[in-house]
């Protein structure tokens, strides 16, 4: 095994990916032909947020990700799908991460991954308690307040081996 900084040693980068319930039963996440869009403790987030530390950052960036399953919950096509907000942490070779311009409503710490995420690269899945789900169906329909206290909303940790429990629950 190379040790730190020798030649062949990759380096990981936790995003965070923002899902729906139906990513639960994906035997993979991503693919090679389009890029997932995620967030990640980038340098262009530590620059917006100059007094966070790395652990400040990286809850920024689920955070991100958080209001932007929201936004997959809006979209046509997610109707039936938990009223549930869920981010997929995962470390993945940064030599697939791309951090994307910050530009219009791109925000710092957006990134681009390309090729498959394997669930073994998989930390952690963050979902929103049952009590969010009517905050997340009113945002879901466009109610900006309820957007407003959903993103208020802590999310749950769960482990990754919970996934096909959750993907049960949540009818994905």
């Amino acid at each position: 095994m190379p040790l730190a900084g020798q030649v062949g040693q990759t380096r990981t980068m936790r995003i965070y990916l923002p899902a729906t319930a139906a990513h639960l039963r994906a035997a993979a996440l991503g693919s090679s032909q389009e890029p997932l869009v995620a967030h990640a403790a980038t340098p262009a987030l530590g620059r917006a947020l100059p007094e966070e530390d790395e652990e400040g950052l990286e809850v920024s960036a689920s955070l991100c990700a958080a209001d932007a399953s929201l936004v997959l919950l809006a979209e046509p096509g997610a109707e039936g799908l938990a009223d549930r907000r869920i981010v997929i942490a995962a470390d993945v070779d940064a030599e697939y991460v791309r951090e994307l311009a910050v530009e219009g409503d791109v925000l710092p710490g957006t990134v681009e991954v390309t090729g498959e995420i394997p669930w073994e690269d998989v930390a952690a899945l963050l979902v929103d308690e049952a009590a969010a789900e009517t905050d997340v169906r009113a945002a879901r329909l466009g109610d900006e307040d309820a957007f407003e206290r959903a993103a208020e909303a802590d999310l749950l940790w769960f482990d990754v081996t919970e996934r096909d429990a959750l993907a049960e629950t949540l009818g994905g």
